[in-house]
């Protein structure tokens, strides 16, 4: 049963029993004008906003497109350190859709970052051979698996495409996706990495979620390419190679995060976790827990 119909029903029954035993009449719980918003904010306290324009930094802005709902940069940060597990991280904000929560399992989430490791030059990206790339990934990330655990994060391996890399030269716009999975769970993550090259460095969008939601998150793709950009000045054209700094790779290393030109840099990898916590899972149980004392009250009651 899905996440959201298992918590209504819950509660639809806990209205139900409550109503006994206050002596009202069942007919009187109308399930039906049960608010899943409403639920949603009964356990969800983040402060969203759902439309407008939002700054990234000093470097670039995001039209929040309809249907979704952003968190601003410390909010986000603590959905993906405190909710989801991930390493600590300066996160620019995070979108999702408007009608699901950090706290339920069918949530998938965009976060944005930059990065300012200087203009990256895109001449090797016609010669990638992706399948190597891919292994040199795969190693780098098992070598990286004890750092990220000792700042809190989870082993993981990186086990193929979900969508091979895609470089737009006119438009300077990178996207591609990968399968992820904790060390001992059998349910892969999803990133699919929407990457946009500016004068100084790289407007970095992460959508995280799970490998059966690649549909959905690539038909946001476009939207989210559109939605967001870099703010005059900032531009891959305006580079100026008399005063600002190449970077020390190209789009293999983009895609890779930098690994193939620095190491030890587990945090540029780009891998972020879905990590569902017990919070939503907790209420449920409580619901049905409170549904249990009163029916086993009941039965002492009468004996």
């Amino acid at each position: 049963m899905p996440m959201k119909t298992l918590f209504l029903s819950a509660l639809a029954l806990l209205l139900t029993v409550s109503s006994f035993a206050k002596g009202t009449p069942k007919e009187s719980v109308d399930t039906a004008s049960i608010n899943m918003d409403d639920i949603l904010a009964t356990i969800d306290s983040l402060k969203y906003q759902k439309s407008g324009t939002v700054t990234l930094g000093s470097i670039g802005t995001l039209e929040i497109p309809k249907g979704f709902k952003y968190l601003d940069g410390k909010q986000a940060s603590y959905v993906l350190h405190d909710l989801w597990g991930n390493p600590p991280s300066e996160s620019l904000g995070m979108l999702m859709p408007e009608h699901t929560s950090p706290y339920l399992r069918d949530c998938w989430a965009i976060d944005m970052t930059y990065e300012e490791d200087g203009h990256v030059k895109d001449d090797d990206a016609k010669d990638i051979k992706y399948n190597e790339l891919l292994k040199q990934m795969q190693d780098q990330i098992k070598e990286q698996n004890p750092e990220r655990v000792k700042q809190g994060g989870r082993a993981i391996e990186l086990t193929g495409w979900a969508e091979q890399p895609y470089y737009d030269a006119a438009a300077h716009k990178l996207y591609w996706a990968k399968k992820l999975r904790a060390i001992g769970d059998t349910v892969e993550t999803l990133n699919y990495n929407i990457r946009i090259l500016g004068r100084k460095g790289v407007l970095v969008l992460n959508a995280i979620g799970s490998t059966d939601q690649l549909p959905e998150i690539k038909a946001q793709n476009s939207t989210m390419l559109a939605a967001t950009n870099f703010t005059s000045g900032n531009t891959y054209g305006e580079f100026n190679s008399s005063v600002d700094k190449v970077a020390a790779y190209g789009i293999a290393g983009l895609i890779a995060g930098g690994i193939l030109a620095k190491t030890g840099l587990f945090a540029k990898i780009g891998i972020l976790l879905l990590k569902f916590l017990k919070p939503l899972i907790i209420g449920i149980g409580a619901l049905f827990a409170g549904v249990a004392r009163f029916f086993k009250g009941r039965k002492e009651g009468n004996s």
